[in-house]
């Protein structure tokens, strides 16, 4: 059963690709395993604009500590700039990933600035990623910037980041634009090759015994499929480029039904940290033996089969659908009066 597919140009053996997570990608003796166990590609953890920016300012601030106490003081600490900072890290890590697998390595950027995307963009090809994902994760709260600055802002990131490099740009959204599918395209205009639908905001909780903000991290289960599907669905055929999805991906079926939409590849993170590297060589196998028992012959055969462009009922994928659901939907209680208000006895 032939499971090769393309993404972005870059031939895969399988549409089976691991997302971008710290803890799949950060210790490189795990590559070998997930390339063993089946993946198509790795996508490496994301370089973050702000711990750059960050590491600048604390070895900033540590080398002028006592400076000023004599003037000779300065003379103990060299320049800055003789200090090894930035992303020299996480360059070293895409070269040597690099040399420890021979399936495609994807490195992922999380930029905040222009400047900052372009220039590490470019070093990140430089170290011999064979693509670059474009993280655009960013939470916009400021109520006086328009929705319109907002995307006009993304697009000059795609556009300064596509002069600057010549590997294959995926760009990473968040399913929040009142227009998804106008700025789809107006993403494969500005120079992406693909787009990964779609990213997660980790939205914190409140912790109201200690009042205090914290972290809630939520791995992704089978009920985030959903929303990556259903926008698969109505981009496959209109989009020109490639198409990832990723969130939910737990089963062979999962993947099965993202492809069915029209992905060409799928991204597992949450499988994968639940159960490890081990996990891909499960997926592949339901995969592979789903599609010989249906008489598929390849991906392709199956890839977009049930888009909107191409499935039995395409009305099913818009807004006519969402009253036929809350019209059929049918609740495990039937009477009202077998619930007694609360605080009864």
């Amino acid at each position: 059963m032939d499971l090769s597919t393309t993404y972005l140009g870059l031939p895969l053996r399988s549409p089976l690709v691991v997302g971008a997570a710290q803890p799949l990608t950060e210790d490189l003796a795990n590559l070998p395993a997930m390339a063993e166990a089946g993946a198509g590609a790795i996508v490496l953890h994301s370089l973050f604009e702000e711990q750059i920016v960050q590491e600048v300012r604390d070895l900033h601030y540590h080398l002028e500590q006592g400076t000023h106490s004599y003037a000779e003081a300065l003379t103990y600490t060299p320049e800055l700039q003789t200090y090894v900072v930035g992303p020299e890290l996480y360059l070293e890590h895409v070269a040597r990933a690099k040399r420890q697998v021979s399936i495609p390595i994807i490195a992922s950027l999380n930029g905040t600035t222009l400047g900052g995307w372009v220039r590490y963009a470019r070093e990140i090809e430089a170290a011999g990623a064979d693509a670059l994902e474009l993280n655009l994760y960013a939470v916009q709260s400021n109520p006086d910037r328009s929705s319109a600055e907002i995307e006009a802002e993304y697009l000059r990131v795609i556009e300064g980041v596509r002069r600057e490099i010549s590997i294959p740009l995926a760009v990473k959204l968040s399913p929040y634009f009142t227009g998804l599918a106008h700025f789809a395209m107006a993403c494969h205009r500005a120079g992406a090759n693909g787009l990964v639908l779609f990213n997660r905001f980790y939205q914190p909780d409140i912790d109201i015994e200690s009042l205090t903000v914290s972290p809630n991290l939520i791995l992704s289960g089978p009920q985030d499929l959903r929303l990556p599907l259903h926008w698969m669905a109505l981009l496959h055929g209109r989009f020109p480029g490639s198409l990832a999805a990723t969130g939910g991906v737990q089963h062979p079926t999962d993947a099965i039904k993202l492809i069915m939409a029209g992905a060409d590849i799928v991204q597992s993170v949450g499988a994968l940290l639940r159960h490890g590297p081990g996990r891909l060589r499960d997926l592949e196998h339901g995969l592979r033996h789903w599609l010989m028992d249906h008489g598929y012959d390849s991906l392709d055969q199956l890839r977009g089969s049930m888009s909107q462009r191409r499935c039995p009922d395409p009305v099913s994928y818009e807004r006519v659908n969402y009253l036929r659901e809350i019209q059929t939907y049918t609740p495990h209680w039937h009477r009202w009066e077998s619930f007694e208000p609360l605080g009864t006895e």
